[in-house]
């Protein structure tokens, strides 16, 4: 287990897509390993590569590691996109933290019933409207610096921008009322290893398909 980090999760966003993009930010090539089907998952869970017996999974540094927040903590200490001391980690873990209760809500509206995706799609861009995006957009205006956290470049970045791209792909003009956020999000997708990640062609993957759902209900139910 040496050399580029290994990604084990299905060819899709899910759980694994932020830790896709921290790599991608650090500069760092990765391979994948995609699952398939059910077979391919209790492969895994069989030969004890799943501690808990879930994936994301990333074999990186020796290490056959779980839980995504756990795999983006090391990943982001690694690479020096954790802050510089322990109160710009705790700002940074608060920013990512709101950021992934956001991300939850925009990757599970595929999946919603017919009859509640209208009230899913309200309550996305409610509470991005009128809970996250204002806070990030008085922090970027309080503070007039590129970055979220220590005029540094930092995994709360990385992580906002990410669903700042989500939200729109949700809605397009959902950042219309946040100029501070529109800035930002033209400042870091211009960062190279950003840029070079949102080229067509990259290990992004595109946004999730309603006809995708019953190959991934095959493989995790």
């Amino acid at each position: 287990m040496s050399g580029k980090p290994k990604l084990h999760y299905f060819n899709g966003r899910g759980r694994m897509e932020s830790i896709r993009w921290l790599l991608a930010a650090a500069g760092v090539e990765f391979e994948e390993c995609f699952l398939e089907t059910k077979d391919d998952l209790i492969k895994l869970q069989k030969d004890g590569s799943l501690l808990f017996q879930q994936v994301p999974m990333v074999e990186i540094d020796g290490m056959k590691m779980v839980q995504s927040r756990a795999i983006s903590n090391y990943i982001a200490t690694k690479y020096n996109l954790y802050g510089k001391d322990l109160k710009e980690r705790a700002l940074i873990d608060m920013y990512v933290e709101a950021v992934i209760d956001l991300n939850e809500l925009l990757m599970t509206h595929t999946f919603q019933p017919a009859d509640k995706k209208e009230q899913h799609f309200a309550t996305i861009v409610d509470k991005a409207t009128n809970r996250y995006f204002p806070v990030y957009e008085k922090v970027l205006k309080d503070h007039g610096q590129d970055f979220l956290v220590g005029n540094q470049f930092s995994r709360a970045d990385v992580q906002l921008l990410e669903t700042l791209l989500m939200a729109e792909e949700c809605k397009p003009d959902i950042l219309a009322k946040f100029p501070h956020l529109q800035s930002f999000k033209a400042r870091i997708s211009n960062i190279p290893s950003i840029k070079k990640f949102l080229q067509p062609g990259s290990q992004r993957k595109p946004p999730l398909q309603e006809k995708d759902v019953p190959k991934l209900m095959k493989i995790f139910h």
